[in-house]
């Protein structure tokens, strides 16, 4: 059932201890969640993804303890329409959200040759999140960092913020999609005081994920958790702490490190995903939590090297929307394991709420699988192709509108201005560098079927020429 009303928050250090609720669906043997959502990370930011550069020794160590996605993909190619397939476990094409929030005309190229398709600036109260579910099964429930799908500058912001879509505590979630003129206090975005000027936006996101952590085994060890810690960085602008900004300057740029300020945004991350790992060590709470660690999108092609991949954020070429992702679930996913069955962030909200033993809803459209059989070993989750649906403008504007599927080995590009089709067979050549598309016609012409069949089930909404 949809909620009216939720507790809000802006510091986990004075409620955590006065949320209450009914307890008694709650169960110590259903499995704590969190989920770790980065903005901007790359698929090749990584160690443990290849990159050779910049130093993530924390999020590497975690690496041997869960199973590393090697195709796992967000829903876009920008951030808000996979936040939302996350949140609902639907194809931004069904919901309608289709770009970053809010869609502005600001955005499209002087003489656009189509004008963008139209979308939603926020994410819809009816919609039952993937928190209100489990919140309704007996979880406790808390958002930390960057939401971004709720109208941005608006008298009804607030009115869709993390706290009116299932959580019970919310902590910086607003309409925004960065932090605004720096990383650094004080802080010029809404829903988050500053504790002390130049203070560090990450280190201070890790500090609330600490306290709840804690709190939470102090207070309520006996119920389940759902922490969504979305993190503003590595996204613009590029702020980082002066010793490791420090440390990359004398490395300088090499393969791995394109702008040394994001390879120090990068580390810094480490830094605070390591701290949360260790809270959950310390409070006992690891062996029962299942630990999701991935990315919104593609990194910013002017500041990562997305090698081996091509383009970045903004774009459907794979370093648009393959994305790390990596789990670690105690007794179910074997460690330093890896697994190439795709998987798209639409797929969260049925594996989690399977692993909490939640039913989905009879009127789930079904566009998510749950994919916990793969993190059991199997090769195969019952799923024929992903698809993609690109058809507005990024904030650079140089993205043609378009969409994509993913089925198998290939994977087709449609371009919507004029119908071009790109065709490439991500097994033999993921840098995506020869178009197949007219060497085998036939194979472009019914991956483009599909995916116009596709569209037209979800009720894709679709760009329009020039008025």
């Amino acid at each position: 059932m949809k909620r009216a009303t939720w507790a809000a928050a802006t510091s986990l250090v004075s409620v955590c201890a006065c949320v209450t609720g009914d307890t008694e669906q709650a169960s110590a043997r259903r499995p704590n969640v969190l989920l770790v959502l980065v903005d901007d990370l790359g698929w090749s930011d990584l160690g443990c993804y290849g990159n050779p550069a910049v130093d993530t020794p924390r999020i590497d160590a975690f690496r041997s303890e869960s199973m590393l996605f090697t195709d796992a993909y967000a829903a876009a190619p920008v951030c808000s329409p996979t936040r939302a397939s996350i949140m609902t476990g639907e194809a931004p094409a069904r919901l309608a959200i289709t770009n970053h929030m809010p869609d502005q005309e600001r955005f499209w190229p002087d003489d656009p040759a189509l004008l963008p398709a139209p979308m939603l600036d926020r994410l819809p109260l009816e919609q039952v999140t993937l928190a209100e579910h489990l919140f309704d099964a007996g979880y406790r429930t808390a958002f930390l960092g960057k939401w971004h799908l709720a109208p941005q500058r608006t008298a009804d912001e607030a009115e869709f913020y993390p706290d009116r879509q299932g959580f019970e505590i919310n902590v910086g979630g607003n309409g925004w999609g960065g932090p605004g003129r720096s990383f650094f206090a004080p802080y010029s975005f809404p829903n988050l005081e500053s504790r002390e000027e130049g203070e560090y936006l990450p280190y201070r996101i890790g500090d609330e994920a600490v306290n709840y952590l804690n709190e939470h085994a102090r207070t309520r060890a006996d119920e389940p958790f759902f922490l969504a810690l979305w993190h503003y960085t590595v996204h613009w602008p590029m702020d980082a702490p002066a010793d490791l900004l420090a440390k990359y300057e004398a490395r300088g740029v090499q393969r791995g490190i394109k702008d040394v300020r994001y390879a120090a945004m990068t580390e810094a991350l480490d830094q605070v995903f390591g701290r949360v790992l260790d809270a959950l060590e310390h409070t006992g709470l690891a062996d029962d939590t299942i630990v999701i660690f991935t990315s919104d999108n593609g990194a910013l092609i002017s500041v990562a090297d997305c090698r081996p991949l091509r383009m970045g954020k903004g774009y459907l070429y794979e370093a648009g929307i393959r994305v790390p992702m990596m789990v670690r679930w105690p007794g179910v996913a074997d460690a330093s394991s890896t697994s190439s069955v795709p998987v798209v962030s639409t797929d969260l909200f049925p594996t989690i709420l399977g692993a909490a033993g939640v039913e989905l809803p009879a009127s789930y459209a079904g566009d998510g699988v749950d994919f916990s059989p793969a993190l059991r070993g199997a090769r195969d989750i019952g799923r024929d192709a992903l698809h993609f649906h690109y058809p507005n403008y990024a904030w650079h504007r140089s993205n043609r509108l378009g969409g994509a599927i993913r089925a198998g080995r290939y994977k087709l590009i449609e371009r919507f201005d004029d119908g071009t089709l790109e065709l490439y067979d991500l097994e033999a050549d993921r840098a995506e560098e020869r178009d197949l598309a007219r060497e085998q016609p036939q194979r472009a012409a019914d991956l483009q079927r599909r995916l116009a069949d596709w569209r037209e089930r979800v009720g894709a909404k679709m760009p329009t020429p020039p008025r």
